[in-house]
């Protein structure tokens, strides 16, 4: 019995594999050979690079003085010196950082109301046979091939009083067909006994869905929050449609301004004016800025992708 239990615990075949570590192939799966194992990993090298070398680039010359960038004639891809001036002079309290603030409000006021929307609609569609439950599909599904158009929303939301609004840049929006048909796929999924025991002991819809929908949906939530959220942040159509005031621009219009030379703060515009700022170096800047929460916050949904999209998009 010992002897058993010993070779349970050290066999390295039968221990779960460690993160570094490939997992267990099938028995009918024959293994790689050397040219396999180097062709795939020459091909993954050289996708990484595709990926990382514009990142690296827009990263070091953002942190380059703009003597630096006069040397390399634009863009600085090996470095000589790091400064953070850019990036000082952004964050000084001028339009950039009124114009952070506004992106980072809108994107958690609107990500909160998209998943809360989002969900109730799916739950109530994934229970069959409520009232008006194919209709509601159905209509659902035709705004994702038919539309009325830019003028018409524009005149609607103007109708509504909406322009120069920040509801301007959440209503329009505000919800993902797509999305609320994954939710639907992974709610459907949820064990029919499950819900219609806590129904027995007297639970409604919304405990019903507090308590047991959403805890056993936490993987697709995170994924469909990670989708809306990375939306509203990369959003800039809306508010250069709806809004007029600059001082309620979000930080992607601010950057359009900056990468195109339209307008510049005036506190940057006088230093880059001077030769004191290199304005490449504050477009880059501006760039790292509006990439920074996406590249932070990816890697922790990126373990909920798999079970998250293809059980929400199988499933239903």
């Amino acid at each position: 019995m010992t002897a058993v239990i010993g070779k349970a615990v050290t066999d390295p075949s039968e221990r779960a594999p460690r993160w570094w570590e490939a997992p267990p192939r099938p028995v009918w799966e024959e293994e790689p050979g050397k040219a396999g194992v180097a062709g795939k990993g020459l091909v993954l090298t050289l996708a990484c690079l595709g990926v990382l070398f514009p990142l690296w680039i827009i990263v070091v010359t953002s942190l380059s003085s703009r003597r630096t960038i006069d040397e390399a004639g634009g863009l600085v891809m090996v470095p000589k010196g790091i400064t953070f001036v850019a990036y000082r002079e952004l964050l000084s309290g001028g339009q950039v950082t009124r114009a952070t603030v506004i992106s980072v409000l809108i994107t958690l006021v609107g990500t909160a109301f998209s998943m809360s929307v989002s969900v109730l609609c799916a739950y109530g569609l994934s229970r069959i046979g409520s009232l008006g439950h194919r209709g509601i599909l159905m209509l659902l599904m035709a705004t994702m091939f038919f539309s009325a158009g830019l003028i018409p929303t524009y005149l609607l939301v103007q109708s509504l009083g909406l322009t120069d609004s920040y509801l301007a840049l959440i209503l329009p929006s505000a919800i993902s067909v797509f999305n609320i048909l994954v939710l639907r796929g992974f709610f459907m999924g949820i064990s029919q006994e499950l819900i219609d025991s806590a129904r027995i002991d007297g639970a409604g819809d919304f405990r019903i869905l507090w308590q047991i929908v959403i805890p056993l949906s936490r993987a697709v939530l995170a994924v469909i929050t990670l989708f809306y959220a990375v939306g509203y942040w990369s959003a800039w159509f809306n508010a250069s449609l709806y809004l007029n005031n600059q001082d309620m621009m979000p930080l992607q219009n601010v950057m359009i301004q900056l990468v195109q030379k339209q307008q510049a703060p005036v506190g940057l515009g006088q230093a880059i004016k001077t030769g004191q700022l290199s304005g490449l170096a504050v477009q880059m800047a501006v760039m790292v800025m509006a990439l920074l929460p996406v590249a932070v916050l990816s890697p922790f949904v990126q373990k909920h992708f798999k079970k998250g999209m293809l059980t929400g998009a199988v499933k239903g």
